[in-house]
Parts: structure tokens; sequence; C-alpha cells
């Protein structure tokens, strides 16, 4: 199996691109957002999930190990297959689907090609649950927030979700909480400020 690809980009179509790894042409399926960031000629390094079949062995292109995670886990709801996961990779950036399905926000979710009411809601309510752990995985906040945008912009949410989890809080809806306070308070958050405003939230 192929779990990672760095090469040059040698071709950019409008749902692949190829990547050169040593004079050899890899055509790798990815989402508009990752193809977006692409210019041909580029170095890349792509996390790839490897689909294997009787009549062709496909390979599928990410930007990160958490875009791919949510490829997979999104191909756990019925009725979403690679192609509807890819589309809506590239409507809404991980986090951002991390947050609406936390905050039951399936109307963002809609506004990928190939996703209805009914499929978006069906994705909300099957990965409620999922997504506190993938959102912590992939959680960042604005740039500036910390020097160089370093991981620790990742443990300040994790830390005010586990916080509220050792209060009681089931983790779904101690992600939900954070979710919209990190989108309150911007780049004044810390750890103590998210965990206050996250109270507030689960107390109305």
């Amino acid at each position: 199996m192929i779990g990672k690809l760095k090469g040059k980009v040698d071709t950019i179509g409008e749902s692949f691109c190829i990547v050169d790894v040593g004079g050899v042409g890899y055509e790798v399926q990815a989402s508009a957002r990752t193809l977006r960031n692409m210019k041909i000629g580029d170095d890349v390094a792509l996390t790839i999930d490897t689909h294997v079949r009787e009549d062709a062995i496909r390979l599928y292109g990410f930007a990160s190990e958490v875009e791919r995670s949510w490829f997979r886990t999104l191909q756990s709801v019925q009725g979403v297959g690679s192609k509807v996961s890819l589309g809506l990779l590239g409507t809404l950036s991980p986090q951002d689907l991390a947050n609406a399905i936390a905050l039951g926000d399936w109307a963002s979710v809609e506004q990928a090609p190939g996703i209805g009411k009914k499929l978006a809601q069906r994705i909300v309510a099957e990965l409620k649950d999922k997504a506190p752990a993938l959102s912590v995985a992939g959680m960042h906040l604005p740039s500036g927030s910390a020097p160089g945008g370093t991981p620790a912009e990742g443990n300040i949410a994790a830390e005010a979700i586990s916080a509220l989890s050792n209060l009681g809080y089931q983790p779904a809806q101690a992600s939900a909480a954070i979710a919209v306070a990190m989108k309150e308070l911007g780049e004044a958050a810390d750890t103590a400020k998210l965990i206050r405003r996250g109270l507030k939230e689960l107390a109305r």
C-alpha cells in the first residue's frame, strides 16, 4: 500500500493531479481545496489513501493526516462514497467540518456537491460522537494566536475540551462548546477563557 507520495506536480486536472516521483507519474485523486493549493512544478508531499479493486488501483491524496482521517470516517456513513467525501472536503476544511458536525450544523454540510438535506443530516447525526477526536486533531486558532503557528494552538483547545470532559460533560458536548468559544474569542483565546466561555455555552 502507498501511504505517502513526495515529488513534483506534473499535471493538475479538475479532480486529480499527477505527481512525478523519480520519473514515475502517479495519478492522485484529490479535493478541490487540495488542488487549489498546487502549482505545476511545485514540490509536494501528499498523505495517500490507497483503494485496491479487481480492475483498478486508485490513489487519493490529502494535504494532512487529519484530512485523510475525515475522508475515511465520512465513508462510514451510508450513502457517502469517495467522490462525495472529496467534494465535502473541498467545500469545508477539516476543522470547519468538525465544527459543523459538533454544532449540528447540517446546512453547512449540505453546501457540498452531491449532498442533499437528508444525507447532510445523516452525516451530522452519525458522526457527532466521532467529531471531538478529529476536531482536536485538526483544531487551530487564528494565525498569530501563538508564535509560528505551533502545535500549542491545538493543545489549548484540547486542554479546554479535556477540562470540560473531566467536569462530566460528554466529549461531543465539550467539543461543540469549545468550537463556539473559539469562534467567538478568536485571537484572544487561551485555555482559561475557552473553558469559561465553554461552560457558559453549556449552561444555556
